[in-house]
Order: C-alpha cells, then structure tokens, then sequence
C-alpha cells in the first residue's frame, strides 16, 4: 500500500532536516506502508485513484494550505506530530477549512492509533472509490407508496458519484416472454430440490419466477449494472409473476437486488456489499416492541446463501407465484439504513438475532432482532420504512464510512 504524503514545510526549514525531525512516525509509518513525498507544489499532479495525507512536517505553513485550498483530498487528514512546530499549524489549518465547510482530521499522538486510523481511513477510500462510478437500474418506477424514499438523481451522483438509470419494466416483459419453459426447466427443478419445502408454489410458477430472473439477468449484463431495484408489483400485474426469487438468486451471485423500486435502500445494500462483501436482506419492521427493544423485520425474498434453509412459497400480498421464506442463523446483526434525497443521513445499529417467527399475517421470511439501542427510533424517527440486515457486528466500519462522507446519523 502506497502512502502519499503531500508535504508542507517552510522554506527557512532545509530540506534535509524535515526527514530527521519525524524519524518516529516516519519510520513508524514506514512498516506498514511504501512512504511516497509529494511536495505541495505538485499537488495537481496527484491522481484521483491516490490515498492522500497532509503531511504538515514545520510551522509557518497556513498560507502555503490554504493556497492549495481547491486541490486538497476530500476530506483533509493532517499528519503532524508536533515536530518542528506541526501540530500548532495543523490546528490552526483545520479550524480554517471547518469554517469553510470541509471535514477534516489531524492524526497525532500514540503511533499505533495513527497507524490504525490510517487504515481505517484507506479502507473508506477504496470503499468510496469502488461506488463511484456504479450503475444502479431501477427498473420500473418506485412504488407509489414509499413517499419518504427517493432519491435526487443529480445530488446522490454529485455526492457518491453514482449513476441511477431508469429502465422500462417492458423490458423485462419482453425478454420474458421470448424465453420459453425447456430455457428455464432445469434450473427451476435444481432449486427446487434444494428447498426444505414447496408450500403453496406450482411449477408453473417456478417456471415463471425464473424466467422473470433471468429476464433481469439479461439486463444488468447489457447495461453493465452494479445493483438494481425492481418494481416488483406492478411486474405480477404484467407477468403474473413475482420478482422474489429473482432477486434472491441475483443477491447471491453478488449483483444487489432490491424491491419495490426502493432507491434509497438498495444504495444501502450497495454500500454494505462494497464495506464487508455481504449480501444483505431488505425488510420490513413489521413489529415493534419499545419495551424490550424487539423488532420483527419481514419481506417475500431473502438471498438463499444468506439462510439456513428455505421454503418456497407464494407472495404474501398477491399470494401468487413464488415467495421465499428464509431461515436465517441466529446471532448478531446489523441493521443500517442510508436515507435522505441526496443519501446524507444514516441509521445504524446492532443486535441478536433471536429467531425466525412465522405469522401468518406478515411476509414470508420473519426474524426477530433484539436490538442494542432503543427501538423507538422505528416509532420517533424513522429513515422510511424499509431497513437493511446483516449478519455480523459491522457497527464501527459502517459509522466510520458514513462519518468521512459527512453523513448525519439519525436515532
């Protein structure tokens, strides 16, 4: 791993010094990292695609900063480790850039914690660099239904550098259609004898849920997708078929998949996949107990690797064509949410895992979570309705991405 050092220092400081004063961390550094020295005049040549530290390595260096105001890494991180008058400058450059509205970081102090928060930090950076540039298909139009839940194309690109590209569900009815039954047989019977059960499902159905997924399939390959979320009624209407178990099968081949046209829940799922390489499952809070901090999270698809075992069964609301219900390991989670029109707010937290219910009134695949941290949020504060799971603690990683991204976080 390369570590460019943009360095400032004043020119009554001789060159030769500046490596002697910061021996410590330098040498430090030195074994976790290939040290690379960029002097500040030079700024403009960095490339987008390298990790930046503002290395302020004498005092006296304010003006020569803020001269180089426009070309500085978003967000700014400082090394200075109080050598040479550093630290003074760092403080004193970092209050200046918040007046101005950019984030910034000074690392200073144990050598370990500077080292760990570099990594951190370079972490982020590749996270951010990897959703830059993603295409996410929303194929249909969002549902009518989730009013709190959109997103402003041109600000969430400005932002993440992301692109939403909106596709007529047509497409999806077309490449449908010219598939035929003998195209899709053999798949649809291998899954089935995987399931632990077929409950309400006809073949005919799986022939059709299916089709639906490799329909989809199709798409994200011609428009070179990253993640996609599918206007799953409006597609029953058109199909009689539901897009359940195409997104199951799509999530576990590592293409996020969300319902319902959700466009902020599937960046979420996008940004999950990008920090821990985990498929996630979308739900529903279908339950709330402020009491006891429990939540029942509900939804009719799950990604088959993320379960124990599953039961193919119809869609609760349509109770038509194929539904999953998902059993899912007990142990800790995470829940997470991304919302707001320009994807700048956030809620996270963790918790247990406890069981899977089944209510006959909810969507198939049911958990019941035990949360770390008050669940009135669901009923006080609330980012919509859809939430993000996943199995793990991932409470820091996630805090840590949102909080360089300048994001706020909802409780």
């Amino acid at each position: 791993m390369v570590l460019n050092l943009i360095t400032f220092a004043s020119p009554l400081h001789k060159q030769a010094s500046i490596r002697s004063s910061h021996e410590t961390v330098l040498t430090e550094l030195e074994k976790y990292f290939t040290l690379k020295f960029i002097d500040c005049q030079d700024i403009d040549k960095i490339s987008p695609d390298d990790f930046c530290l503002l290395f302020i390595a004498t005092g006296g260096v304010e003006r020569m900063v803020i001269q180089h105001f426009e070309s500085l890494p978003r967000p700014a991180v400082f090394l200075a480790d109080g050598m040479q008058n550093s630290l003074a400058a760092a403080l004193e450059i970092s209050s200046w850039l918040r007046t101005r509205g950019m984030k910034s970081e000074i690392l200073h102090g144990e050598l370990t914690e500077i080292v760990r928060r570099i990594f951190v930090m370079y972490n982020n950076f590749k996270a951010q660099h990897q959703i830059s540039g993603s295409r996410i298909g929303v194929i249909g139009t969002p549902s009518s239904w989730l009013i709190s839940s959109n997103v402003d194309y041109l600000l969430a690109k400005r932002r993440w550098g992301i692109e939403y590209v909106d596709i007529p569900l047509e497409r999806v009815v077309e490449y449908f259609n010219a598939l035929t039954d003998d195209e899709v047989g053999e798949a649809a019977a291998q899954l089935a004898g995987q399931a632990l059960a077929c409950r309400e499902a006809s073949a005919d159905d799986m022939l059709k849920a299916m089709k639906i997924y490799q329909a989809v399939k199709r798409i994200v390959e011609e428009e070179k997708l990253s993640a996609l979320t599918l206007s799953c009624f409006k597609l029953i209407e058109l199909t009689g078929a539901t897009g359940c178990l195409a997104l199951s099968l799509l999530n576990d081949e590592g293409i996020i998949a969300g319902c319902e046209g959700d466009l902020q829940s599937v960046f979420t799922m996008l940004v999950v996949k990008t920090l821990t390489g985990k498929s996630a499952f979308m739900a529903n809070p279908s339950m709330i107990n402020a009491r006891t901090n429990e939540i029942v999270l509900a939804h009719c698809t799950v990604g088959l690797k993320q379960t124990e075992k599953f039961i193919l069964r119809s869609h609760f609301e349509t109770e038509l064509s194929i539904g999953i219900q998902g059993l899912l390991p007990t142990g800790d989670v995470t829940i997470v949410k991304c919302g707001g029109e320009c994807l700048d707010e956030y809620y996270l937290t963790t918790g247990t895992l406890t069981e899977n219910t089944n209510y006959i009134n909810m969507c198939r695949t049911q958990v019941r979570v035990r949360l770390n941290s008050p669940a009135d949020y669901f009923l006080k504060n609330p980012l919509g309705n859809h939430h993000i799971l996943l199995h793990g603690n991932y409470e820091t990683i996630f805090n840590e991405f949102f909080q360089v991204n300048a994001c706020k976080r909802t409780e």
